[in-house]
């Protein structure tokens, strides 16, 4: 019986220091070092002297710009837009440059040209696409989305921007023309 006291006594000794282990141990070891620095790091920023001004390039005002001669000189008519010198270059260009004068306008010129003749080319596949969805049936008609004053619509965009490609044409060719009276080199128009 005695063994048995012993055995127990000996056995609620083991369990008191194995439940008292664990807060020595977090008593004896330091603090989490994360929480440490942080703490520490929160005091310096409260201490610490305001940032110093940092400069950028968007801080900095430009320099003013002069105006561009496009804007110095009043444009001509609106409807020759490749003809007009202000657009493209100006005279001391011609005179000093001619050859980068005429080539400049004529790139001008086949610029707008292909842009217009893009365009055409977009109306044109609008209004392709919209008469494939048409139906002349009044009956099926009224099931679609599409209507015939949308096919009109686009016709008569089309028939517009036809008018605004020949128009431009014309004054590639009118600009030719100028570049041969004004003596100037054919391959400058190329």
């Amino acid at each position: 019986m005695r063994s048995i006291t012993l055995l127990r006594l000996a056995a609620l000794l083991a369990l008191a220091a194995f439940a008292a282990l664990p807060a020595l141990a977090q008593q004896d070891q330091p603090a989490d070092p994360v929480a440490d620095a942080a703490r520490k790091t929160r005091a310096q920023q409260k201490n610490a002297p305001p940032p110093k001004k940092v400069y950028t390039n968007d801080d900095i005002p430009s320099a003013p710009q002069p105006a561009p001669a496009a804007a110095a000189k009043p444009s001509g008519d609106a409807s020759s837009t490749t003809t007009d010198t202000s657009a493209s270059g100006s005279d001391n260009d011609k005179v000093k440059n001619p050859e980068a004068y005429w080539r400049k306008r004529f790139q001008k010129a086949r610029d707008d040209l292909a842009k217009g003749e893009k365009e055409l080319d977009v109306l044109q596949r609008e209004l392709d696409k919209n008469q494939v969805q048409y139906y002349s049936d009044p009956q099926k008609a009224l099931m679609q989305q599409n209507n015939r004053s949308d096919i009109n619509d686009n016709q008569a965009k089309i028939d517009a921007k036809k008018k605004e490609v020949d128009s431009l044409k014309q004054q590639l060719s009118d600009l030719e023309d100028e570049l041969h009276k004004a003596g100037g080199d054919s391959g400058w128009a190329r």
